[in-house]
């Protein structure tokens, strides 16, 4: 029989490695997000079943050792040689508890690892990942049913063998080979959605995966920790590190009371099955569940509709009358699937763009050039399209032929439109999409619009004229296909023209010209600045000129008739006196001219006595003290010597 159950062993990772391989295959030539998710699982299921294996032959290995030795002991009538059993006496008992003390937990810590490292790389790419083939659909749904029947039958049959005395480590391998059959039947019936033409079903069913990947990855760490706390009791069995409650539930069915009692008896080491609050739930689970369902039900016959909304009321999938729409607040209605509710975002100002979508990392720039890309880049195009057509005025002859260019040139647009719906019946049922035709129109609108104004003016001046311009094109169009919305606000202020190639660099010559133009205001400006400083510089600098001129003309005019003056008042004093005057004069003469000289008066005439002069030059007191005297002071210090 043991020998049996570790033939089961190899059958079941040897299966799950196969299937593992293959489907990977499968997955990767389907293009189906749920069947590569659901790979790693297989691929843990292999690892987990390979473990198992290895501790099953261990095991077997310890019991077979235990028989020989029990054989030797008999036959040996106590010896003296097994009269004392040692760590020695048992390597395979001692090689089973270093696998389980040493291995296993590490083996779990890397399980771990794998499971989440899994969960975050497939979240990752499943936010960029592709709807499924649809032509290989058909071969991907029956080889996942095939798969699926494989998996199942060994896992039920592994299950039902793991539920023997003795046979735990068959569990493991039994709820990934079961779990991978679930697995395999929800790849085969997304395989089937997507031959239905709904695509979706394979992403959704592969982001539910990964949260069963993600708790599955949670349930190995908390056990993983909470090992090292659980209470030992002498003579019972350890748990399975390893092994994982929730997938066992699908690979040994006995309830999830059960599953959860038997997870706690062992944590605890008690008998929590004996408790009055597991009979409990045991006995009133099934109403407990249908008590949920119950209110869940009930729950459907509210709605409350939050401010910025209003909903539509269906009765059996048709409008519900006068009660068709409602009005935010609290409402009542029929349940689930007899009413339903569709909100619909009424009093929030809602917005699309029409042209290039501006590339968010770029935002952010406070200068835009036209020389750099700053929209999105598109699937198998350039960084930019090559924009719309709009008219201008000139037009350029050739320089190869006689004929006249095409008057039109190309711009670069994103113009955000903005609009609030405001009839929600026409919204919701004219159109099967209502929000897809208004941005038809407003594109349509736009490019008819373009066609038929001036670039430059478009440009420049005329930008506010042409937003209403289009803003009422595309209101009256929305008008008359009945859409039920208002347009509120239609943006031109992002218009570049495009950007070219390194050929062709548009944007580069479209630079160049406004800063030629730039640069021509630029100097107009300098040149009425220099005209606005230098005219009344040179007014001003006439009108001093020409008062300093009168000024030295009446000064020279006043000194002549003073000296003439003088010199008639001087002939009068000669005529007067000649010789008085003549003596005064020379005098006066004298006078200035000795000023500045050292003098002696010696007022007695009669006397013999011997003067002694010092005729040396004294140093100044000024430089002397190191102050610089006023002149008046100086010219009384020099008279007085």
């Amino acid at each position: 029989m043991e020998r049996n159950i570790q033939k089961v062993g190899i059958v079941n990772w040897v299966i799950l490695l196969l299937v593992g391989v293959v489907s990977a295959i499968l997955a990767r030539s389907a293009a189906t997000a749920a069947g590569t998710v659901g790979v790693a699982f297989i691929g843990v299921g292999f690892l987990v079943a390979v473990v198992s294996y290895f501790q099953m032959r261990l095991e077997e290995r310890e019991r077979l050792e235990a028989l020989e030795y029990g054989e030797l002991k008999k036959a040996g009538g106590g010896a003296t040689l097994f009269q004392e059993a040692g760590a020695d006496t048992f390597p395979a008992r001692r090689s089973r508890e270093q696998f389980e003390r040493y291995f296993v937990p590490l083996f779990t810590a890397l399980l771990f690892l794998l499971e989440s490292g899994a969960v975050w790389w497939f979240w990752r790419w499943l936010g960029k990942a592709g709807p499924p083939k649809a032509d290989q659909a058909p071969i991907a749904m029956a080889l996942y049913a095939l798969f699926a029947l494989i998996l199942f039958l060994l896992g039920k049959y592994s299950s039902s063998l793991a539920r023997l005395d003795g046979q735990r480590l068959l569990r493991p391998g039994a709820g990934y080979l079961v779990l991978g059959a679930v697995i395999c039947f929800l790849a085969a019936g997304t395989e089937g959605a997507t031959l239905a033409e709904f695509p979706k079903v394979d992403l959704f069913a592969a982001y539910a995966l990964c949260v069963v990947l993600g708790l599955t990855a949670i349930e190995t760490l908390v056990g993983l920790v909470l090992e090292g706390y659980r209470p030992r009791v002498r003579g019972q069995e350890a748990r399975l590190l390893y092994e994982s409650r929730l997938i066992g539930l699908l690979g040994q069915p006995g309830g999830l009371i059960t599953t959860a009692a038997q997870a706690l008896d062992y944590q605890f080491g008690f008998q929590v099955s004996e408790t009055w609050v597991y009979k409990f739930l045991e006995e009133k689970l099934p109403w407990l569940i249908l008590g949920q369902l119950l209110v869940l039900f009930l729950s459907t016959m509210f709605v409350i509709l939050e401010p910025s909304e209003q909903g539509l009321l269906e009765h059996f999938g048709r409008p519900a009358g006068g009660r068709a729409v409602l009005e935010p607040g609290f409402h009542f209605k029929w349940p689930w699937p007899i009413d339903r509710v569709y909100r619909y975002q009424t009093r929030q100002i809602q917005s699309f763009i029409v042209g290039e979508v501006p590339d968010p990392d770029l935002q952010a720039d406070r200068t835009v050039l036209w020389t750099r890309p700053h929209f999105k880049s598109r699937e198998g195009e350039g960084s930019e399209m090559p924009g719309m057509l709009v008219a201008s005025r000139g037009q350029t002859a050739r320089t190869d032929t006689n004929e006249k260019a095409v008057p039109a040139n190309l711009l670069t647009v994103s113009i955000p439109i903005q609009y609030q719906i405001t009839n929600l019946q026409f919204w919701a049922y004219r159109h099967a999409n209502s929000s897809e035709v208004l941005q038809d129109l407003a594109n349509r609108e736009v490019v008819r619009y373009l066609v038929n104004v001036d670039m430059e003016e478009i440009m420049s001046s005329g930008r506010l004229a042409a937003a209403e311009g289009i803003r009422g094109r595309v209101q009256q169009r929305a008008n008359d296909k009945q859409l039920g919305v208002e347009i509120l606000f239609v943006g031109l202020q992002d218009i570049p023209p495009p950007l070219g190639n390194k050929r062709t660099p548009v944007a580069a010559a479209f630079e160049q010209v406004v800063s030629a133009v730039q640069q021509k205001q630029t100097n107009i400006l300098y040149a009425l600045a220099y005209e606005a400083e230098t005219i009344p510089s040179a007014q001003a600098k006439a009108t001093n000129t020409l008062a300093e001129a009168q000024n030295a003309a009446v000064t020279k005019v006043a000194m002549a008739k003073g000296e003439a003056s003088r010199f008639t008042n001087q002939m009068a004093a000669y005529q007067a006196s000649p010789s008085v005057y003549l003596q005064r004069l020379r005098l006066e003469t004298l006078a200035r001219s000795l000023e500045p000289v050292r003098k002696y008066v010696l007022a007695a005439t009669n006397t013999k006595d011997v003067l002694m002069l010092n005729l040396e030059e004294k140093i100044r007191p000024d430089i002397l003290s190191g102050a610089i005297l006023p002149p008046d002071i100086n010219k009384s210090s020099a008279t007085n010597r």
